[in-house]
């Protein structure tokens, strides 16, 4: 499975897991094993806002393009995303924002 992130700056969060020939966003379960070499699924055709684009299926590979959310604190890694080649079975690393800088608060002197 290959999945490709289209990013889009929005306070959302987005957990993606795979299992076999299905994904898992959020805890919802998108199976895809139905689908034989050369089909494709438009984005239309799956209800939920986490699909950018049309799921294809070549060579046994699913290739798949999910929104990705990046909040204002974003990486150059969520802007600007690599694609996710053979994604293994299991929890799936996605690009991780910059760590939030909290100003220090410095108390008054006496």
């Amino acid at each position: 499975m290959n999945i490709f992130l289209s990013p889009q700056r929005l306070d959302a969060s987005l957990e993606v897991a795979r299992a076999g020939s299905s994904l898992i966003l959020n805890g919802e379960t998108f199976d895809f094993s139905a689908m034989a070499d050369g089909d494709t699924l438009p984005a239309s055709a799956i209800s939920s806002i986490w699909f950018a684009g049309q799921v294809d299926k070549e060579g046994g590979v699913l290739s798949i393009t999910l929104l990705l959310p990046i909040p204002s604190n974003f990486s150059q890694e969520q802007a600007f995303p690599a694609p996710l080649i053979n994604v293994p079975e299991g929890r799936v690393a996605l690009p991780q924002p910059l760590p939030i800088q909290i100003a220090q608060i410095q108390e008054p002197e006496a």
